[in-house]
């Protein structure tokens, strides 16, 4: 049962960072690629960046330079960290591999 579960949000003041994590079960993270998206409210689904099954991560060009995307795979655990945040950063961050998404953890910036 392939299942992905995301946490490690919450208000935070603008300026600050955050680290959400991903937990994966039902697969291992190093075989697949797992990315975050995120969905502001009455907006469509933004692509933040993922990580392919060798480590590399990948990121969209709208955050790069303040987003790191890592992962454990002892823990089966994929990582998103986000600094310098913006009141547009406000939004339900989800992580997904191919169509599955988690249920999402929501960030507010304030």
């Amino acid at each position: 049962h392939v299942q992905l579960v995301e946490s490690g949000g919450g208000s935070v003041q603008a300026g600050g960072s955050l680290r959400l994590s991903c937990v994966a079960s039902g697969f291992a993270i190093d075989s697949a690629y797992v990315r975050w998206n995120r969905q502001a409210s009455g907006k469509g689904m933004e692509y933040l960046g993922g990580i392919i099954p060798d480590g590399s991560p990948i990121y969209a060009d709208s955050v790069k330079g303040r987003i790191t995307i890592s992962r454990d795979n002892a823990a089966n655990t994929i990582y998103l960290q986000l600094s310098s945040l913006k009141e547009d950063d406000t939004a339900m961050y989800y992580c997904a591999k191919g169509l599955l998404s988690g249920q999402g953890t929501q960030v507010t910036v304030s």
